[in-house]
This record gives C-alpha cells, structure tokens and sequence, in this order.
C-alpha cells in the first residue's frame, strides 16, 4: 500500500513546461485547450520573444511566443499530445522542468485545478 502511494503522488509532481508558438494565436489556442481538458492549472502566454536556432543547415532569428504550462508528471503525455496536434511547426519545442519547490498553496491549486 506504501509503495502505490508514494508512486501515486510522485506521478502527480509538479511540472512547468515551455513551449514556443507561431504566435500569440496559436500560443493562446494551445493554452485554451490545455486548461479546458485539464491538462494544465494555468498557462502563460508571452507575444513576443526572439529566437535563434538553426533549422535544416540555416540559422533563423524570428519572432515567435512563449507559452508556459503548469501540469503534473501524470497529465503530461496526453499534454505533448494535444500541443503536437495543435501546432504548426515540424518539430516543436516542447520541455518539461519539474519544480523542485514552490508554496504548498501553488502547488496544492496546481493539483486541485487538475484533478478536480
């Protein structure tokens, strides 16, 4: 019994997750999805932000928007599967940080929003 709760609640550990989009559009449609399937707790848009990577053998310097997500370990494939269905790029950027600490408030509302 020990054991499945520890797995339990470690599957429901915190993540934030940083996705760049087309655009503000797009950005917003992502997050909108995400909290309306409760993928996410909270998402945060970013309009404006400047990249530099290479693509296909060329460097691009672009415009594009930041999204951040708030999720859990447990909703996260089903959340990588509604962004690459949702987006425009190839190969979007899609990377999950778990948050190693935060205020028990956040993150009990993080999880609240989620599973209830």
């Amino acid at each position: 019994m020990k054991r499945w709760s520890r797995r339990k609640r470690a599957s429901r550990n915190a993540l934030v997750v940083f996705v760049t989009a087309a655009n503000k559009r797009q950005a917003l449609k992502i997050g909108k999805v995400a909290i309306d399937s409760r993928l996410a707790a909270c998402v945060n848009v970013i309009p404006s932000i400047q990249s530099v990577y290479r693509w296909k053998g060329k460097v691009i310097v672009g415009e594009e928007a930041l999204v951040i997500v708030k999720t859990t370990d447990e909703r996260y494939p089903a959340l990588e599967k509604l962004i690459m269905a949702a987006h425009s790029y190839e190969v979007p950027e899609i990377i999950a940080l778990p948050i190693k600490r935060g205020s028990k408030q956040y993150l009990g509302w993080v999880l609240s929003e989620i599973y209830n």
